[in-house]
């Protein structure tokens, strides 16, 4: 299950605590902290996706050869018909 980040608001409109919680995908974000009831608003994070791609790994992952044994078509498109062919 992802793990949510939200920030309290205060009475007078400024940003306090800031709190995780664990929910499902489909839960609606929480509208109150669960312990102090406080409203809250949900902190939207970039992305933790570690991928450390080095050129020589990117060129074996896009090697013609290693892509057809892995079942795929390799298409190139034809400049002057606009048209997709097997290469």
């Amino acid at each position: 299950m992802p793990i949510y980040r939200y920030i309290t608001i205060e009475p007078d409109g400024r940003e306090s605590e800031e709190f995780e919680v664990e929910q499902a995908i489909s839960a609606p974000p929480l509208k109150v902290h669960p312990e102090n009831g406080k409203p809250v608003k949900r902190i939207y994070d970039k992305l933790n996706i570690n991928i450390d791609y080095t050129p020589g790994q990117e060129k074996s992952l896009s090697d013609i050869s290693r892509i057809k044994r892995a079942g795929f078509k390799v298409l190139q498109k034809d400049k002057i018909s606009g048209k997709y062919f097997e290469k």
